[in-house]
């Protein structure tokens, strides 16, 4: 296809997708030509456009401007180039949100529709590559389990890597991290991602400006990032709760989660207070209740705990207020508590151990929250982390337990893609390239099914196991383990609020 075929295939896709008016047809041509350094533009026929996404038109303007001298070869600057080009069709910030103002007041999910869709035909979440990821349900005794090999997110070249090295070290601090306000719009640079086309819709959580926008590499459906306007470091207390349950008050057909705010069980981003949501049921939404008890000083709160590999709390009630002082009543409690039977211990001098990973949704009209025992304390035998995936575990997966995970969703690295094909070769006898690391979990695999394995059955059989040890995964991140011993200890604590 000729560059002026591309120009005019992606502005007619924009007008298909309500992005441009029919009006802005001429206007958004000319911006893409100026972007393009080109000064004339000739009109070609064709048939139909049918057949090319905008992902596709956007990285056949890539290449003409590579070729042309108009960018680097870089993926940083083809980043930032193609950001642009879909900047042309984005409307301002004041005018989305307007928008979805307007929808908002017909029904949240309306609202959250539009949005969402918005998101994914600007290009901001990049669907196409996330088309590339590999994901299944793993059935397993706690439920469908999530299992996602990330495929999405391209690695950088190693020309980008050595001037990204090569570079003299500034103090940027504009924006000051990747979810800072300040991102709306911002060019990017090396090192930091354009946001041309980024755009958020703003909110007000319990008297705070607050703002909505969703992954760039969503991971479920409508995973989205609620952020605070302020860029403050992240804190679990009362007022993180009462935000989460205004939002979910708010829009009643999302859930909102928050990372802790402790290194080892926290998220990758500790430095901007923000949380992550969705249009999701995890199989921890839909785990069942294992303990219900009583809290004496909460009697309109229902209290459990829940049948998950890591150590759950949920509370349900009519009332928010009530809610409210319960979870702060148990995140209080959970912060000072030791119990050296189980190796919980609060403290290591005046270093804080203990904290919690709280979920919010509305379940049945009622206002509902998991609140997730967390402990980040490192010994000798565990460095990583007591309640930290262990060492015979990190073939799969090492990196922090986060929100994500503990929901029931495995984002595993890219690497697995074509080491878990070796693992089959191997299963299967035939010769294999199998990585050390999981050679003895390759061996376990032969023990167990021993003459059981085919070539119809060998992916299946390795899908499920890797299911059961993200399942093993989330029982090393439980404070309180599933054994006698281990929901003895999780009774104790909870009793004390009975």
């Amino acid at each position: 296809m000729s560059i002026f075929l591309t120009i005019d295939a992606i502005v007619k896709k924009a007008i298909e997708a309500e992005l441009i008016g029919k009006e802005d047809e001429v206007y958004a041509r000319n911006r893409i030509l100026a972007l393009l350094k080109m000064e004339e533009y000739k009109t070609e026929k064709t048939n139909s456009f049918d057949d090319f996404s905008i992902p596709d038109l956007l990285e056949t303007l890539t290449v003409y401007a590579v070729e042309n001298g108009i960018i680097e070869d870089l993926f940083d600057h083809k980043e930032m180039f193609t950001a642009t080009v879909m900047d042309c069709f984005v409307a301002r910030p004041s005018v989305i949100n307007q928008t979805f103002a307007a929808h908002y007041k017909q029904d949240p999910k309306q609202a959250t529709d539009y949005f969402y869709q918005l998101s994914q035909d600007s290009n901001y979440i990049q669907t196409k590559r996330i088309s590339q990821n590999i994901s299944y349900k793993v059935d397993t005794e706690y439920g469908e389990l999530d299992i996602t090999i990330n495929l999405s997110k391209p690695e950088k070249d190693p020309k980008q890597i050595a001037l990204e090295k090569s570079m003299p070290k500034k103090d940027q601090t504009y924006p000051q991290c990747l979810l800072c306000i300040e991102n709306e719009g911002y060019q990017g640079r090396i090192g930091h991602p354009a946001r041309v086309n980024h755009r958020m819709i703003r909110l007000n959580l319990a008297d705070e400006g607050w703002m909505l926008q969703y992954s760039p590499y969503v991971y479920y459906n409508e995973h989205c990032i609620v952020l605070s306007e302020t860029h403050r470091p992240m804190e679990i207390n009362r007022a993180g709760f009462e935000r989460l349950l205004h939002f979910v008050d708010q829009f009643p057909h999302y859930f909102a989660g928050s990372n802790a705010d402790l290194p080892i069980v926290g998220g990758s981003i500790l430095s901007h207070d923000h949380y992550q949501g969705g249009h999701y049921d995890f199989a921890m939404a839909k785990a069942e209740k294992e303990y219900p008890f009583s809290m004496s000083h909460h009697p309109e709160v229902e209290a459990a705990i829940v049948k998950w590999p890591m150590s759950v709390i949920r509370l349900n009630s009519e009332n928010m207020e009530a809610l409210l002082d319960a979870a702060e009543d148990i995140l209080s409690g959970w912060r000072g508590y030791s119990d050296h039977e189980v190796e919980v211990l609060a403290f290591t001098g005046d270093t804080p151990h203990n904290t919690i990973t709280p979920i919010a949704r509305m379940r049945n009209g009622k206002y509902e929250m998991d609140l997730v025992l967390r402990n980040n304390r490192t010994n000798e035998e565990h460095p990583m982390g007591i309640f930290h995936p262990h060492e015979d575990v990190h073939h799969i997966k090492k990196e922090n337990i986060g929100l994500i995970e503990v929901m029931g969703l495995a984002v595993l690295p890219a690497r697995l893609k074509d080491e878990l094909l070796e693992v089959e070769k191997s299963l299967l006898g035939e010769a294999h390239q199998v990585a050390d690391y999981h050679k003895p979990w390759v061996e376990q695999l032969k023990d167990r099914y021993q003459g059981e394995v085919t070539i119809d059955n060998v992916g299946g059989i390795v899908r499920e196991e890797l299911g059961v040890k993200f399942s093993r995964v989330l029982e090393d991140a439980g404070v309180f383990k599933r054994d006698e011993r281990g929901q003895k200890a999780f009774m104790r604590f909870v009793d004390g609020f009975q």
